[in-house]
């Protein structure tokens, strides 16, 4: 009775703080935090050095050089690992290191919290014999040989001081490290900064939504899957369960209605936790009626791409899919994108890509899903994700929202039809259709410091296109 008693106590006694604490709904913890922090810098140090080629200090300038106290590491708390191809974030006295394994052509995965041991652990990998085409010399876009045009002297000079102003933080705000601009097809102006050029990948954060997007145009062209129909997981399949009525195409729209804290949970526990997409993303209540709201939440991505795999039921077919059916098909063969341990592709943000073949892939949606008089993208799909959603973000520049794509137009002073993919810290491919212009750039924004895509689109288009930028 005793036992029972102080049991019964110490519950009474711990009641109150527990229902505050719920009911205040309190951030993250420091320790967890912590080793998300961990989590994440092994991830970037990983796939920086054995898929980039970047140095510790050159990750240090540009990713971690600002960051709170809990997200600070001493040299002798990151352990890489060239023989095993793996990097270990040490984060707490208690517990086992964060851990991150690098695979060929998918980059690196991260391992769950308290992963004892790497050696073994059966992480996705590509089947035998699968390797990336050396496309380097073929002409562009295929390859990168006879990439470039010259616009006429006057045109050359005004772009060319449009894109050295985006190069300056008083020009358009922001830190950029590469910059493309595409005119009928090609390259009109290519510039990088702090020591990376046209084959140097980088994290593509949020953009990367825009090329899973598109591998499910690609899935639905060929009948794999049916963006109005409801997403094909059993687990939702269940008579009565609310989650049934989820389309893909409510994930496309980020309108699913499952909970989330938009960039928080889920997204974080997956990024940085080496929490699985099967169980955290797919395993979520409802918060409102599918297709009713707009949340900008990586899950809804997820998902989406994991409909292809669960409709095609082959893992290994599933892993090849980007690379088969997109990445290569269009030359863009240093883009890597990364899976969790369970091998679902977190192509809401975690994929690596150079800035050139993010011009392959708007020059792919210029083309409306053309490449080399082969049809990659159903027939209308380049509309389809440039049509705004049900349900729009209320965001204070005005952005709309269709499939996976931001879109833009006279709002903001740019042509109507106007839409982009785009991503954390300044990563954007603006599509003009109507002036059959492309625009890249990549950088290291700060919050406090975006970088200006449309204001810097529109002095491109006042450059190259002035009758497209004056409608």
């Amino acid at each position: 009775m005793s036992l029972l008693r102080n049991l019964l106590l110490a519950g009474l006694l711990l009641a109150p703080a527990t229902a505050a604490a719920q009911s205040a709904d309190p951030p993250t913890t420091e320790r967890h935090g912590r080793a998300q922090s961990a989590g994440l810098r092994a991830l970037y140090h990983c796939t920086g050095r054995f898929t980039a080629d970047l140095s510790a200090e050159r990750l240090e300038a540009d990713i971690f050089g600002n960051v709170t106290a809990r997200d600070r590491f001493t040299p002798q708390d990151v352990v890489i690992r060239d023989d095993l191809k793996r990097v270990e974030i040490r984060h707490a006295p208690d517990m086992p290191p964060r851990i991150a394994v690098w695979r060929p052509l998918l980059g690196c995965v991260l391992l769950p919290v308290g992963t004892l041991e790497a050696d073994g652990f059966p992480v996705p990998r590509l089947p035998a014999g699968l390797t990336a085409p050396d496309l380097d010399a073929q002409p562009w876009p295929q390859g990168d040989a006879r990439a470039t045009a010259k616009l006429p002297r006057a045109q050359a000079a005004r772009l060319d001081a449009v894109v050295s102003r985006a190069f300056r933080p008083e020009g358009y705000a922001g830190v950029s490290w590469g910059v493309i601009v595409l005119k009928g097809g090609k390259i009109v102006a290519e510039q990088y900064d702090r020591g990376y050029d046209m084959h140097t990948p980088q994290r593509t954060n949020s953009a990367a939504k825009s090329m899973a997007a598109t591998l499910v145009g690609i899935a639905a062209g060929e009948g794999l899957v049916d963006v109005k129909a409801p997403a094909p997981f059993p687990e939702w399949r269940t008579p009565g369960d609310p989650r049934g009525a989820i389309t893909v195409q409510n994930l496309l729209h980020m309108g699913s209605g499952l909970y989330t804290e938009a960039g928080g949970s889920p997204q974080q526990e997956l990024y940085r936790s080496g929490a699985p997409a099967a169980e955290r993303s797919l395993l979520n209540l409802m918060d409102s009626r599918p297709g009713a709201r707009f949340v900008y939440a990586g899950s809804d991505t997820i998902l989406a791409l994991r409909s292809v795999r669960v409709a095609m039921n082959d893992d290994a077919r599933f892993l090849a899919y980007p690379f088969q059916k997109l990445f290569w098909r269009i030359g863009m063969t240093r883009t890597t994108p990364e899976t969790d341990w369970k091998g679902d592709f977190l192509m809401s943000g975690q994929l690596w890509s150079t800035a050139r073949d993010f011009a392959r892939f708007g020059l792919l949606y210029q083309q409306d899903g053309m490449w080399k008089g082969e049809r990659v993208l159903p027939e209308g799909w380049a509309r389809y994700v440039a049509t705004p959603a049900p349900a729009q973000p209320t965001r204070a520049d005005g952005r709309g929202y269709g499939a996976q794509f931001w879109l833009f137009g006279p709002r903001h002073g740019l042509p109507e039809g106007t839409y982009a993919a785009a991503g954390a810290r300044g990563q954007y491919v603006v599509v003009v259709p109507g002036a059959d212009v492309v625009i890249v750039r990549r950088g290291f924004d700060t919050t406090a410091a975006p970088f200006d895509i449309a204001g810097f689109s529109r002095d491109v288009l006042g450059a190259v296109a002035p009758s497209e930028a004056r409608r």
